[in-house]
């Protein structure tokens, strides 16, 4: 039997495959079901500053219901006196804020008393304060990692790429003021120069890199004429993009890479590690075959590296990606090729 043991983010993991953020990891029984199925590392479902922002208008609105007459007469006093009033209300939206984070920091703790496994939180904000500020109260709820979910989409005519470059780097400064565990970057392939604004990135003393973060797509309905929820999971098929960039960047980035995306096999998790990824997140396939299904994502690893000899994944990780390919130009042809695919005349 093979030894499938990596180290991912300066984390010891049992095996490469990782559980990566989504609904299914919310819930403490989800999650041992996840670590008795073989699962090296679970990411939490991120938490959003706007949610977080969302739950505590609703806690304050609420208190309409919960205070009655005695919040609208401590209203009534406070309007007299505006500084006040703003002080309170800035008190009020604290204290929510306050508690809903705290539902997320217990949840870490509890996992933590409960499971071995390593469990790395998500934190998806839009303020750079909340970053920082989120980062280092998951620190201390004991959180071996962060996954900084980091999305923006480059729609901002007014901004330009280096705009959008600097926005990363600032939030990943801001982080690293206040925390010491592992810290990655979830990230999304909208880049005018990918490989370069990944390296200087990866230059920033990060941990690692999710390659990628799997942007939520619209859709049209045309028979009602109005927007639609596009497609959430994603297919077989889509484990390609995160390839191609994974085999471009391993070896380059000064940190670890995690494949995301499209993963739905024993085989695609091969073909990552071959391209150079440290580690593999699955989710959708979770959602589609059950959780139980990590386990075969790990025997089929582990039967694929007895078939090949392979003793670990170290003998064979980044194989394949471009930096050792004879042919390297492989991963950066983009125009079909008839005469390759043996495809026409």
């Amino acid at each position: 039997m093979a030894n499938l043991t990596t180290h991912y983010l300066g984390l010891e993991l049992r095996n490469p495959i990782i559980v990566s953020s989504c609904e299914l990891t919310d819930s403490l029984e989800n999650v041992k079901q996840m670590e008795e199925a073989g699962a090296g590392a679970v990411v939490l479902k991120s938490i959003f500053e706007e949610q977080i922002v969302f739950e505590s208008d609703s806690f304050i609105d609420s208190t309409d219901t919960l205070l009655g007459p005695m919040k609208k007469g401590l209203q009534d006093i406070l309007l007299n006196r505006s500084y006040d009033y703003i002080e309170a209300m800035d008190y009020m939206t604290n204290f929510a804020k306050e508690h809903t984070l705290n539902e997320y920091l217990n949840f870490i703790k509890l996992l933590k008393a409960n499971v071995k496994i390593p469990i790395i939180a998500s934190i998806n904000c839009v303020s750079a304060y909340d970053w920082s500020f989120f980062s280092k109260r998951i620190q201390e709820a004991g959180a071996d990692a962060i996954e900084l979910n980091i999305f923006i989409l480059p729609s901002d005519v007014s901004k330009s790429a280096a705009d959008y470059d600097e926005m990363y780097k600032k939030i990943i400064a801001d982080v690293k003021q206040y925390v010491s565990i592992p810290i990655s970057l979830k990230l999304s392939y909208y880049s005018s120069s990918l490989v370069k604004t990944f390296i200087d990135l990866s230059k920033m003393g990060i941990a690692g890199m999710v390659l990628f973060n799997k942007p939520y797509n619209p859709d049209i309905n045309i028979d009602l004429v109005e927007v639609a929820t596009g497609k959430i999971f994603s297919s077989s098929n889509d484990y390609a993009r995160s390839l191609r960039w994974t085999a471009l960047l391993s070896g380059r980035v000064d940190c670890d890479l995690a494949a995301s995306t499209g993963v739905k096999s024993s085989e695609t998790v091969v073909k990552m590690l071959l391209a150079g990824s440290t580690a593999v997140q699955v989710a959708s396939v979770l959602y589609e075959k059950g959780i139980e299904e990590i386990s075969n994502l790990v025997t089929g690893l582990n039967d694929w590296m007895d078939v090949h000899s392979f003793k670990t994944i170290d003998e064979f990780r980044g194989k394949l990606s471009q930096i050792n390919l004879e042919n390297p130009a492989v991963f950066e042809r983009v125009q079909f090729m008839k005469s390759f695919a043996k495809i026409g005349g």
